[in-house]
């Protein structure tokens, strides 16, 4: 799996996790729920900014978002 493909995974998972709606996850990241949806559907890719708001609401690392690594935190 490229790592787009697990990012867009993730999101959704950590996004189910917490029991979040893409709109509700998308006013706290600063984006809409079109693009958030988007980004789960591996349809675009975000930009730095954005998947360094996620991994700091969620409390993980850029490199789990990414799929380098499997725990969820450095």
């Amino acid at each position: 799996m490229e790592p787009k493909e697990i990012f867009a995974k993730r999101l959704k998972e950590l996004r189910e996790e917490h029991q979040l709606t893409q709109e509700q996850l998308a006013d706290k990241i600063d984006t809409n729920k079109q693009t958030l949806s988007r980004y789960e559907k591996n349809q675009r890719e975000p930009g730095i900014n954005i998947v360094a708001k996620i991994a700091d609401f969620f409390e993980v690392s850029i490199d789990y978002l990414a799929g380098r690594k499997n725990q969820k935190k450095s």
